[in-house]
């Protein structure tokens, strides 16, 4: 017997829809109400707290064919945080998806962005995975809280407004992403507990390696604002790539 729990703790979305700011979480598979055998139930964690699934909030979980409407719209059209998560045959997990059809999910979506001028000169595509597929990484990995943390997985930020060629070695955790949003919108972390409520990492004041991410005032992770340069004017000839 299958017993459907959800939880009450706080989400990104409900801070952000407090604040009055759009979102919208985009899933492969999910067809309005109904779901293909593209969807893939945990990977649309939302659906599984009562603030979401009990109001109205619970419309702004919606399938790849709103995702295609919404970026071909006018760009206050789409929302200002947008969550995607691609179908199960293009998610790039082994037995279930090719890399390539990942990879090509991914610039397609990027080239759908970029193809709206109003919305992409405005936008940061932030790439990542959920797990790095393995057990062990011989890079530092961070006691950040009970849990400890993971091992390391990539990410990209693709903006008009990201850093060119630059490489951070910043400590980031998938809670960074948070702390992105909750940077940029001045929202108030979740919870005291939770890992968008840690410091920004501080670089040791001993560390001559100059490219080390082990903080020096652990635990910490970053809000990746250092992917990014805010202060210049857009300017696409330099900063499209």
């Amino acid at each position: 017997m299958r017993v459907r729990v959800r939880v009450t703790i706080p989400t990104i979305a409900d801070s952000l829809s407090a604040a009055h700011i759009s979102w919208k979480w985009y899933s492969g598979g999910r067809e309005g109400a109904k779901t293909t055998s593209e969807y893939c139930g945990i990977c649309d964690p939302l659906t599984g707290f009562t603030s979401i699934m009990t109001t109205a909030l619970k419309n702004n979980l919606q399938g790849m064919t709103e995702l295609d409407s919404d970026l071909a719209g006018s760009s206050d059209r789409f929302p200002a945080v947008a969550f995607v998560r691609p179908p199960e045959s293009k998610a790039g997990h082994p037995a279930n998806a090719k890399v390539i059809d990942y990879e090509n999910f991914v610039a397609d979506l990027v080239d759908k962005v970029k193809a709206n001028p109003a919305l992409w000169k405005e936008t940061a595509v932030l790439i990542t995975v959920d797990e790095g597929g393995g057990y062990y990484d011989s890079g530092y990995i961070q006691p950040v809280d009970f849990f400890g943390d993971g091992t390391r997985i990539p990410l990209l930020a693709v903006s008009p407004w990201a850093k060119k060629g630059h490489v951070d070695h910043t400590y980031a955790d998938h809670a960074s992403i948070l702390k992105f949003i909750e940077k940029n919108w001045h929202l108030q972390p979740l919870s005291a507990r939770s890992r968008d409520n840690l410091a920004n990492p501080v670089q040791r004041s001993d560390d001559e390696d100059k490219h080390s991410y082990v903080p020096g005032n652990r635990p910490a992770i970053g809000d990746l604002m250092s992917l990014f340069n805010f202060e210049h004017d857009i300017d696409e000839d330099r900063h499209d790539d």
